[in-house]
């Protein structure tokens, strides 16, 4: 068959399915149109003089493609602008009627729609996943009684008090004017500038320079309100309330190492995670909690609750649990969903109501502010991932992509139209504002309960386990290290004295400036609040449910691997829920020790350590590793070593943990014996895994990280 023949047969193919397309029930079957429903036969060439004349005007197929092009962008978020979306459901435990009549926080039976967007907040769409920043977590809950939006972060606290710092903040925050660097990471000069004169950032400052700064994935990452929101219930009452999500595979991270190769490896990191787990069926789950305060215990704190750069301690008001939501369906259109989701902090529902917080105050305005220029106009909440689930009734009318059909009258009070829409009745659905008495004078100036900018930012470093405190150290020294204004450092590093004493010396050291000495340095440290501290905020306190689901484990492989104990340990690892993959120096197959072949998943030269949760050393019959002479292989090992990560191996698999000769880890040395220590499980014995090292290698994955071991040698 010539290539003539070959097209037409293809062609022939082509329209079979197509026409077998026509019936299915998928909205995008049947022929190509234009945007009026025209059918168009031919899409690859403009209509034009002649075979090389110039192109018509009369082409309105060609017109209307290239202008529909043209505009298809829209302006991306000033903050949040990365992200990934995905829907689901949230469920009540239990009815929450004692502190708000919500409805969707009544009836356990009941499944709220739900829609949640994690973005990273300072750089463009364009930049990595992995970069160190704080990460938004917003959720959009579909509720019989109108859309509420729980718009939150990551972090629990935020770096300024008042929504009238916020240009100021992110100005500081995103790439420096002159040059527009750097892409995707805070600005250096200016984002320390700003924070060494504003104090109020150091608590957000101390959390971004941690790893919750780096998470895992957005999976293993909690989510918090910020503010302080106010719950009401029927009979009026209100209570302090603030939102925690905690996930239910528990809160890890990267190091920083991990996230800058990642950002190489595989800029999609953490999106491709969330859509991947989602796709394979291992719906991300996350636990909803409230912390109560009656309103009399509004002033029973050293702190004040309505300052968003502060937190309660976990200690003080426990986190109530109060349902779940589980995320089970991906988007179909990025666009259509995800980007042009909108989120809006005043999008409440009877039973939550706001309070006098001066930065929740701003994002009420901002917000809808910012959606009109973004979507285009005031019709945004029509689209299909913004419309409420409710009967939506208002006298709003026209403006820009208005895609509603509306009769009768646009105004009230009115006759002509029946009186409708009309106000709510008396039975208690509607919304009504919380009565709370407020008077004073005009005045631009800062409670005095505002100005504690040192005791939490204590509180946070004291609650840090010492891997944690190493990280944060390092951190720093990496930010500031790019400053090139001296003075900036060295007036960060005062503020750091504020805070924790060995804190500011440890990072003196590392960027060069005088170490910390004076009153402000021994105040510090002579406070109680220096001393205080809370364990629910060290990520040691997120294990999570202790599963080994989703994690990714690698399996390294070369000819004359055992099979049967690779075979023996998939199986296992499997049966627990983690993903398995086999990396060999090339792809395709390789040939085990018993002559069969065994099938590749990946090449090592296309991954990298940092994209694995652990790794499994299988051996041959006798001898070393096979894969003890690959280089990749061994640097693939020692990436894992050093950034904490559960090693197995198997028989002679053990003899590549030993060419890296790590310092202080005990190996297994005789058959029949299995060695665990320092989240490395060995066992030397040939054949297949006994349990005894599977049991010890799934609770080393549980541990996730491993931070107590010493470098290796090579």
């Amino acid at each position: 068959m010539d290539r003539t023949d070959q097209d037409a047969a293809a062609s022939a193919d082509r329209k079979q399915r197509q026409r077998e397309a026509f019936h299915a029930d998928d909205p995008a079957a049947g022929p190509l149109t234009t945007d009026q429903g025209v059918e168009v036969d031919h899409t690859d060439d403009s209509l034009t003089a002649g075979e090389r004349g110039p192109t018509l005007m009369e082409d309105f197929h060609f017109r209307e493609k290239l202008t529909h092009f043209d505009h298809e962008r829209i302006p991306e978020r000033v903050v949040h602008a990365r992200g990934a979306g995905a829907y689901g459901y949230f469920q009540p435990y239990e009815s929450c009627a004692e502190f708000t009549r919500a409805a969707f926080l009544q009836d356990p039976a009941v499944r709220t729609p739900a829609f949640v967007r994690f973005s990273t907040v300072q750089g463009p769409k364009g930049s990595a996943d992995t970069v160190r920043d704080v990460r938004g977590f917003a959720t959009k809950f579909y509720t019989s009684e109108g859309n509420y939006d729980l718009v939150g972060n990551n972090f629990p606290v935020f770096f300024i008090q008042d929504g009238i710092k916020f240009p100021d903040f992110v100005h500081a925050v995103k790439p420096e004017p002159h040059n527009d660097m750097p892409t995707g990471a805070s600005a250096h000069d200016t984002l320390w500038d700003f924070v060494s004169l504003q104090p109020e950032t150091l608590h957000a400052i101390m959390w971004l320079m941690s790893d919750r700064a780096i998470p895992r994935s957005y999976r293993m990452m909690q989510g918090f309100g910020v503010h302080t929101f106010r719950f009401v219930n029927a009979e009026g009452r209100g209570t302090f309330v603030k939102f925690h999500w905690k996930p239910r595979l528990g809160s890890h991270s990267l190091v920083w190492d991990e996230a800058q190769e990642c950002q190489g490896r595989n800029p999609d990191f953490n999106r491709g995670d969330l859509w991947d787990a989602i796709e394979a069926g291992e719906y991300p789950e996350w636990e909803l909690g409230v912390q109560l305060v009656p309103e009399e215990d509004e002033f029973a704190f050293d702190f004040d609750l309505l300052d968003a750069t502060k937190l309660i301690p976990e200690e003080q008001v426990p986190v109530r649990p109060i349902g779940r939501m589980v995320l089970d369906r991906n988007p179909e259109n990025f666009f259509a969903e995800t980007e042009q989701v909108a989120f809006h902090t005043a999008n409440v529902v009877p039973g939550i109501d706001f309070t006098n917080d001066p930065l929740l105050q701003a994002r009420n305005f901002s917000y809808l502010d910012t959606q009109l220029t973004r979507l285009g106009g005031p019709n945004f909440a029509q689209l299909p991932v913004n419309r409420p689930v409710a009967p939506v009734r208002t006298n709003q009318r026209d403006g820009a992509h208005q895609s509603a059909i509306h009769r009768g009258t646009n105004y009230f009070p009115n006759s002509l139209g029946g009186g409708c829409p009309a106000h709510a009745g008396v039975d208690g659905k509607a919304f009504t504002h919380y009565t709370e008495r407020v008077d004073g004078h005009k005045i631009r100036r800062r409670s005095p309960s505002f100005q504690d900018h040192w005791s939490q930012p204590a509180l946070f470093w004291n609650s840090m386990s010492d891997w944690e405190k190493q990280h944060i150290v390092e951190a720093f020294r990496f930010e500031l290290g790019k400053v090139d204004a001296r003075a900036v450092r060295a007036l960060t590093v005062e503020q750091l004295a504020k805070v924790n004493g060995e804190l500011a010396t440890e990072v003196a050291r590392g960027i060069g400036v005088p170490l910390p000495s004076g009153p402000a340095a021994e105040a510090a440290e002579a406070t109680e609040a220096s001393k205080s501290a809370s364990p629910a905020l060290s990520l040691e306190a997120q294990r999570g449910d202790g599963s080994i689901r989703t994690r990714k484990i690698a399996v390294l492989v070369t000819d004359g691997i055992d099979a049967e104990q690779v075979t023996s340990v998939r199986e296992r690892l499997a049966a627990e829920g983690a993903i398995v993959e086999a990396l060999a120096p090339v792809d395709g197959e390789v040939r085990g020790a018993d002559g069969e072949l065994y099938t590749v998943d990946r090449a090592l030269p296309t991954v990298a350590s940092v994209l694995y949760d652990a790794v499994l050393l299988p051996g041959g019959p006798v001898g070393t590793s096979p894969a003890a002479a690959d280089p990749d292989a061994l640097r693939f090992v020692r990436d894992a070593y050093r950034h904490g990560k559960p090693i197995g191996a198997l028989g002679s698999g053990v003899g590549i943990l030993s060419a890296l000769e790590p310092e202080g880890l005990r190996l297994s040395t005789e058959f029949h014996h299995v060695e665990s220590d320092l989240g490395v499980v060995t066992e030397t014995s040939p054949g297949a895994a006994g349990e005894e090292f599977l049991d010890a290698f799934v609770a080393a994955i549980a541990a996730h990280r491993h931070w107590d071991r010493l470098p290796t040698r090579h």
